[in-house]
């Protein structure tokens, strides 16, 4: 089990910020144990450039990295997922975003940094925190033990067989 690869996903509504940045840190710190894709429900023509400057800034790959509506992580090629998390803002009126499954792991409830009004060194620092607190909340969730994890993944019952 120690070997184990989970795939998560992250969900958000434009996959434009938030989703962006968790997949590219969890795949960059994720250290082949996590493999991250992230898509939304209304998927934006592009990444924010800012969002792309930032990682760019702190080291992270950004190759490959682009919007993707969630049909697209769905049907016979897609990769089995073991986590998805929604990645919203109840506080601003937005939902989780709609998956075809119910079984969302759990959301993790960041204000969109892209809304985020104000000069660009703002906008800048915006998403500059939003990339912070992912990667602390990420360094916690893969600190919990393989068993762990494999007891509550999406794919339990697949793992165990």
């Amino acid at each position: 089990m120690a070997d184990a690869t989970f795939n998560i996903l992250f969900l958000s509504r434009h996959n434009a910020a938030r989703s962006i940045l968790a997949e590219a840190v969890v795949n960059h710190k994720g250290r082949g144990r996590f493999l991250a894709f992230s898509a939304g429900s209304e998927p934006s023509p592009e990444i924010d450039p800012l969002v792309l400057d930032v990682l760019k800034l702190a080291d992270y790959p950004t190759d490959g990295l682009h919007p993707k509506h969630w049909k697209d992580l769905t049907g016979a090629n897609a990769p089995a997922l073991d986590f998805v998390f929604a990645l919203c803002d109840p506080g601003a009126g937005e939902d989780a975003p709609p998956w075809p499954s119910q079984e969302l792991t759990a959301d993790w409830r960041y204000p969109d940094p892209i809304a985020h009004e104000g000069e660009e060194w703002e906008r800048r620092k915006a998403i500059g925190e939003t990339l912070a607190a992912l990667e602390r909340q990420f360094s916690i969730f893969a600190q919990l033990p393989p068993e762990s994890l494999a007891a509550k993944s999406l794919r339990a019952g697949q793992r165990a067989a």
